[in-house]
């Protein structure tokens, strides 16, 4: 293709993102030449400077909207989500999951209720993130090791997402199971067919496979909305789900489900059992985190055990391809972008 001029190629770029993909909210820009530009959708406006998509994240401390090159806010995520001590595999697994996310939530339209225009939050409501300058201070003399480690990870997967049927997946992902992952369904109620229980086998070597939590009965009572009698009896799990975790429980003659129970009382895993003593009911947990798709502590024994990236993510998020953007935007418009 010919080069053109930058003002009547970026009109021409804009009218043919309208017309022939109006939900997409990126695309890869082959010009390096372009200083700026803007493409609109029904949601937002997404920032491109030169060929670098750019993401916008709400600092929950500052109360600011920071801006940042889409592959530095990966590294930043990778940095943040995932010890630096794991194997690089593993480490290229989670860049693939973090980016898979950010653009999943580009291409269907993400959050729209932040402001100053942020695509997402640094928390774990989105992903947690921190900058360079904040890894620095976490990090201190190990900073320069851990970042060179995290860049590593990140470009050599550079551009590369996880879709299926074409489109980017909900690229959910956790700390440690309980030997198993959870079927989307058995959690948050709506069954995504990548999202399924698979075994989990390499996370007992976790720091958070058990832990134990001491919470008095009074309190409880007072989160759960129920009263627990005297004799000792707390309640009983009724079922349990695909991944082994509480499917529904009764507790002080109340009926909940394991999520339920679990965010109520601030549990590590949906996967617990109890004992009373005295006037405090100590919780038993197994795993850490919802259980949901890639279990990080699992990715990082796959990948000491030798296994790849896209291995990894294959196991955890099932039928999946592995693919940069790019191409998934040329085999939805059925032409060379």
């Amino acid at each position: 293709m010919k080069q053109m001029k930058p003002v009547f190629a970026a009109s021409i770029l804009i009218i043919f993102v309208s017309c022939l993909i109006p939900s997409l909210l990126v695309l890869p820009f082959s010009s390096n030449k372009t200083n700026s530009l803007q493409i609109h959708s029904p949601h937002r406006t997404v920032k491109r400077t030169g060929a670098e998509i750019e993401v916008s994240v709400y600092r929950s401390m500052s109360n600011k909207t920071e801006t940042l090159p889409l592959e530095d806010y990966v590294a930043g995520v990778v940095a943040s989500e995932m010890p630096a001590n794991f194997n690089i595999e593993a480490l290229k697994a989670q860049a693939l999951a973090a980016r898979t996310f950010i653009v999943n939530h580009l291409y269907f339209g993400g959050r729209s209720d932040l402001p100053g225009g942020a695509n997402v939050t640094d928390t774990p409501n989105d992903q947690v993130f921190h900058n360079k300058a904040e890894l620095k201070k976490i990090w201190g003399k190990d900073y320069q090791e851990n970042f060179n480690k995290i860049s590593q990870a990140v470009l050599s997967t550079k551009g590369l997402i996880i879709t299926y049927n074409g489109e980017p997946i909900s690229a959910s992902f956790f700390s440690t199971s309980n030997g198993y992952t959870e079927n989307s369904e058995d959690y948050w109620g709506n069954k995504v067919p990548y999202l399924r229980s698979v075994k989990s086998t390499w996370d007992d070597s976790s720091p958070k496979f058990y832990k134990q939590v001491k919470i008095s009965a009074a309190e409880v009572e007072a989160k759960l909305g129920v009263h627990i009698p005297a004799n000792g009896s707390i309640g009983t799990i009724i079922s349990r789900t695909a991944g082994n975790r509480v499917g529904t429980v009764t507790i002080g003659g109340k009926s909940f489900t394991g999520r339920q129970v679990r965010e109520a009382l601030n549990l590590a895993s949906s996967d617990f059992s109890w004992i009373r003593k005295d006037n405090d009911i100590i919780f038993t947990t197994k795993g850490y985190g919802h259980g949901v798709g890639m279990s990080q502590y699992g990715a990082n024994g796959m990948a000491q055990e030798g296994k790849k990236f896209t291995d990894i993510v294959k196991y955890y998020y099932k039928g999946v391809q592995v693919t940069d953007y790019l191409s998934m935007l040329e085999k939805q418009n059925g032409k060379k972008l």
